[in-house]
């Protein structure tokens, strides 16, 4: 998050993936980082456990919610 975050203060469009472990974590870092309600894709946790088929199901609806949330982001970097 801090990355993404980071990004988007620098004038660059950024997009963040979290697990579902960590999505309080996240939330709670970007409203200290001065972006309450920062948007970001959802993934399944455990990662390092899962099989590669399990990770390409994973990629492959991230990418879809990405894809979904990247035109708000090139148009209103910070704004999500």
């Amino acid at each position: 998050m801090h990355d993404a975050v980071s990004a988007e203060r620098a004038g660059t469009p950024a997009l963040a993936v979290m697990t579902e472990r960590f999505v309080s974590a996240a939330e709670l870092m970007a409203r200290v980082l001065g972006m309450p309600g920062y948007e970001f894709a959802v993934i399944e946790h455990p990662v390092s456990s899962a099989s590669d088929t399990e990770l390409a199901q994973r990629a492959q609806a991230v990418i879809e919610c990405l894809a979904r949330m990247l035109p708000a982001a090139a148009a209103e970097p910070g704004a999500k």
